[in-house]
């Protein structure tokens, strides 16, 4: 076995060790089905209420990405928990005893994190579109509805950035606390007051999360420029990351 297979290996084996981390990830699943269901329930009930509450930009395919928006969250503490849980608790040094090539050891962790987050989210995206689907009854739509497959697998590239993302942020910051007092407010609420706001209209567009969300959104125009500036802040956290944790202990 390679030395940067054992690495990443190792990191496997951490991460169902760390209990906290684990069950950060694993969270991803119940918050995003649950918050599905109960979408596509209250859909339902609005459309053949004819309920005024019903959003007017509404759509079945839509619908079925929105669970996984508020499941993100899951991912997000996870992406930084990975990261920073070795910071805190001092194991980075062991880590680095055990692998002393810190470019291959945050690497191996990096892989691991994007690998994860990926594996849990490709069941769980297409669950949770099934379930509002089923939810939604006779409004409902097939998951091979025009746009839809498109914006499953951009769900997908999305979560796993956005892991990566939180990670990259974590390891610049050395701890948990900056980067999830930071990301979890902005990606819940924050940028989409500030996309509302006249002055902050344009610029929010371009933050990671509101850039991103095009990638499942059904029919974007935008997917690909999401994907792009996306992509872009997740490689500068990445590189950030890595020069912050070259030089740990310095």
């Amino acid at each position: 076995m390679s030395e940067t297979a054992a690495a990443i290996r190792a990191e496997f084996t951490k991460l169902r060790g760390i209990s906290g981390t684990f069950v950060a990830l694993l969270l991803f699943v119940p918050v995003s089905v649950l918050i599905a269901a109960l979408g596509g329930w209250s859909a339902k009930g609005a459309i053949e209420s004819d309920s005024p509450g019903l959003r007017s930009d509404f759509t079945p395919e839509q619908a079925g990405l929105d669970g996984i928006l508020y499941g993100q969250l899951a991912l997000i503490v996870f992406g930084v928990l990975i990261v920073s849980s070795e910071y805190t608790s001092g194991m980075m040094r062991v880590s680095l005893l055990a692998v002393p090539r810190r470019g291959r050891l945050y690497a191996a962790k990096m892989a691991v994190t994007a690998a994860a987050a990926a594996a849990v989210a490709i069941p769980v995206i297409v669950v949770s579109y099934l379930v509002t689907q089923f939810a939604l009854g006779p409004h409902g739509v097939s998951i091979d509805a025009s746009g839809v497959p498109r914006a499953l697998a951009g769900a997908v590239v999305y979560l796993t950035l956005m892991s990566l993302f939180a990670a990259g942020t974590a390891a610049m910051a050395r701890s948990a606390v900056v980067p999830l007092a930071v990301l979890l407010p902005t990606v819940l609420a924050g940028s989409q007051i500030l996309s509302v706001v006249g002055a902050t209209k344009e610029v929010v567009r371009y933050l990671p999360d509101r850039a991103g969300t095009q990638l499942l959104t059904v029919g974007s125009q935008d997917a690909y420029t999401g994907f792009a500036v996306l992509l872009v802040w997740t490689v500068a956290a990445l590189v950030l990351g890595y020069l912050r944790h070259r030089r740990w202990d310095a």
